[in-house]
């Protein structure tokens, strides 16, 4: 039984340490237009808690649940000093046209060069077809990331991500 644990504690090690592959790293920069078509990089967020949340597709079931729970709680996480932000690989177009239907008030930025998906490890797909993967990173004032959410269930993510960032900012001040 005990070599079991040791070899289970071993396979899930490179899983794990993905997850702690960001924290405690500077955030990595990104230029991206919004759905109003201006330019945002990590700067403009700066100062303030980001919680920069990739998703696969706009107008998906996950993702556009995943979003209205965002938007839902938004209130919530400007009224503790944090700021959301959605990311895909959909075009500029398809940005307004979701952010508009589901009156997304936070930026949803444009990576049709893959460049933040690269840059944050999140680029997925198969064949000719990638997205970005579901995952959701939490980055404090000073530009650092601070969590990394690899596993994300949209119906409860805004929830979680709000439980997390709150003791967060109860650790880190």
């Amino acid at each position: 039984m005990k070599k079991l644990l040791i070899i289970t504690a071993i396979l899930a090690l490179p899983f794990t340490a993905s997850a702690s592959e960001f924290v405690g790293q500077l955030a990595p920069n990104f230029k991206l237009m919004s759905q109003n078509g201006a330019y945002k990089s990590l700067e403009d967020y700066k100062g303030q808690w980001l919680v920069l949340y990739f998703y696969p597709k706009n107008n998906t079931p996950g993702c556009t649940t995943e979003a209205k729970k965002f938007r839902d709680n938004y209130k919530k996480f400007k009224a503790i000093n944090a700021e959301i932000v959605g990311v895909s690989l959909d075009d500029n177009e398809s940005h307004k046209g979701f952010s508009k239907q589901y009156q997304l008030p936070f930026d949803i930025l444009s990576d049709t060069s893959k460049s933040a998906a690269e840059s944050y490890k999140v680029l997925g797909g198969f064949g000719p077809v990638q997205y970005t993967k579901r995952e959701t990173f939490i980055i404090d004032p000073a530009g650092g990331i601070v969590y990394h959410f690899e596993k994300v269930s949209p119906s409860e993510h805004a929830t979680n991500v709000m439980a997390k960032l709150k003791e967060l900012q109860k650790d880190l001040g």
